[in-house]
């Protein structure tokens, strides 16, 4: 069994009941009662009537509350490994007081210094070789290769 739907109130139409109007442009508006014909030929606007289907859904009458009640999703914070440390080592990190934080900082700090210190000693000395012996000697002269043979112009 097929049923419609008034145009204007939105009820149901069961077979062999209500009216069919087609308007001049072909468009077709059926009607349950002639309650909802008259007040659709009155040009009465269907969301102003309060027993309209229209009116209902959009004054949100008679919907049930749980349906109505959206449950938000609340945000679970998940802690995860990094690649460069484990999620044990992340925690023990996290728990750390700033005392043992600045302190490893420190130290972090001092051993960089210590190893530019060393690098900066290791150029003066080269420095001061070079000054002494005149000529650059590249690493594969120093290890005893035969000298680059220069190009001779023809």
């Amino acid at each position: 069994m097929k049923t419609e739907i008034c145009s204007f109130s939105g009820y149901k139409i069961y077979p062999g009941h209500g009216k069919l109007f087609v308007r001049h442009d072909s468009k077709i508006f059926r009607f349950a009662t002639s309650k909802a014909e008259s007040y659709f030929h009155q040009r009465l606007n269907p969301r102003k009537i309060a027993w309209t289907t229209l009116y209902r859904r959009m004054h949100r009458k008679g919907i049930t509350e749980e349906a109505a009640k959206k449950r938000t999703r609340r945000t679970v914070k998940a802690q995860r490994a990094i690649v460069g440390a484990s999620l044990e080592l992340i925690r023990a990190k996290r728990n750390q007081t700033a005392e043992v934080r600045a302190a490893a900082r420190s130290e972090a700090a001092a051993e960089a210094k210590s190893k530019k210190a060393e690098k900066d000693a290791k150029r003066a000395d080269k420095a001061k070789n070079v000054a002494k012996g005149g000529a650059k000697i590249s690493k594969q002269q120093a290890k005893g290769a035969a000298p680059k043979v220069q190009a001779k112009s023809r």
